[in-house]
């Protein structure tokens, strides 16, 4: 294996491709607002109706995350991407042919989003954690820039196509460039086999072999039995529900609130803008800081940021809060998975981490139903948005106490923990 590729550590051309399909895979997921309308139109479906659908999708696409994990380390993630493809492009074919609720139902909130699982960050991470040790954190955040280019390209570039050609013909067109991104980038760029050290420096590699001791001690059941990793899934669980509500109902909030269409999905595409940029400044200083402290401000603020929302009565109002949101509305599953990776080990974060994200998942399919139940019932979407805000900011002081970084004296404490003894410290 050559770890170089033109001077080029080989572990960033993963990460790049990585972050291609991330944006792919998050915008299809989370671009859902420019459908909604359309889909509603076409299929006569009601606004609670079609937030069940959005719920449900959220829920199988949670359900594939372990499942992915735990495949990619029994096989590789070429398999788990290419496994992913074949039941896209399927569910996909499935759901722009039929006029039928329940087969829309089962094509695009079902098996799209179970596909979607197997392309997601949960299938790459596992493999760049073990591509990087001492730049871990500065890695996952670079994936995390795909995840924010996906909200930013993806609404307003899907609000212009369904406009143009129609969703059914959008939809299809997005499918056909996971073919073209996925396929060759499983069978070049995604390597399995990491040189020795990965990229850490001879200063550093002391300190991989003090990890490399330490984690082995830990089995799947030891780490989730430990206050710790809940702590993360809680975190999880607010970003999900905020994520998601935003990706599902914010541009049909803000059209609601009279913003033009237009607008309204420039207003949400420019959070992941902003994002793209302040996820390179995050990326940055992740491994320099306190992963729990910026954690903390990264849930708090965007908290806020939801009420800005909301209650945002004119285009300029939106579109700042829109560029504030954008600066912490990133980096937060990437702080939890190296979170993850620091606590527990690499070994155990493919599966641990797709535990976690569904939960993020379940707080995602609660917010997609909420947010139109919501508004149906009350009239606002005050309800809903105040909802997420309150849910971030517990989640930011949950998070503001995990534990700083773990050693053997903790790892031992969490297996007297998961024994269900008490340690004297």
């Amino acid at each position: 294996m050559i770890q170089k590729l033109r001077g080029i550590y080989f572990g960033w051309y993963i990460i790049i491709v990585s972050m291609i399909i991330t944006m792919l895979t998050v915008g299809l997921r989370l671009g859902i607002g420019p459908f909604v309308l359309p889909m509603m139109e076409d299929l006569s479906l009601t606004r609670t109706f079609i937030s069940m659908i959005i719920s449900v999708s959220m829920i199988m696409y949670g359900v594939g995350m372990p499942l992915a994990g735990y495949l990619c380390g029994k096989f590789s993630t070429k398999f788990v991407l290419l496994l992913g493809l074949v039941i896209i492009e399927l569910s996909v074919l499935g759901t722009v042919l039929t006029n039928n609720v329940w087969i829309f139902f089962f094509m695009y909130g079902v098996l799209l989003s179970f596909g979607l699982a197997f392309t997601s960050p949960v299938a790459v991470t596992p493999l760049i954690s073990r591509w990087f040790v001492r730049q871990r954190g500065k890695a996952l955040f670079s994936l995390s820039t795909g995840s924010m280019a996906g909200i930013a390209i993806f609404n307003p570039l899907a609000t212009f196509m369904i406009e143009a050609i129609g969703w059914r013909s959008t939809l299809s067109i997005f499918a056909f460039i996971f073919i073209i991104i996925i396929v060759p980038a499983a069978v070049l760029i995604f390597k399995e086999d990491v040189p020795e050290g990965a990229d850490l420096n001879e200063d550093s590699s002391s300190a991989k072999s003090s990890t490399d001791e330490i984690t082995p001690k830990l089995t799947l059941r030891d780490a989730i039995r430990t206050k710790a990793y809940w702590q993360i899934v809680a975190g999880l669980f607010a970003c999900g529900f905020s994520m998601n509500l935003l990706g599902s109902h914010a541009v049909p909030m803000l059209i609601d609130h009279h913003f033009e269409p237009s607008t309204a999905s420039f207003g949400v595409g420019m959070i992941g803008l902003v994002a793209i940029f302040s996820t390179l400044i995050l990326a940055s200083i992740a491994d320099r800081f306190s992963k729990r402290k910026l954690l903390f401000i990264i849930y708090f603020i965007r908290g806020l940021g939801f009420l800005g929302l909301v209650f945002s009565q004119n285009t300029w109002q939106l579109y700042l809060v829109a560029a504030l949101g954008g600066l912490v509305w990133s980096g937060s599953i990437a702080i939890s998975s190296a979170i993850l990776g620091e606590l527990f080990g690499v070994k155990l974060l493919g599966v641990l981490y797709g535990w976690a994200y569904l939960g993020h998942q379940i707080g995602g399919a609660i917010s997609s139903f909420l947010g139109g139940w919501g508004y149906e019932v009350f009239g606002t979407h005050v309800f809903s948005f105040g909802l997420a805000s309150f849910t971030l900011i517990i989640a930011g002081i949950i998070s503001y106490l995990i534990p700083e970084k773990t050693n053997l004296q903790n790892i031992k404490e969490y297996k007297l923990i998961g024994s269900g003894t008490t340690s004297s410290s």
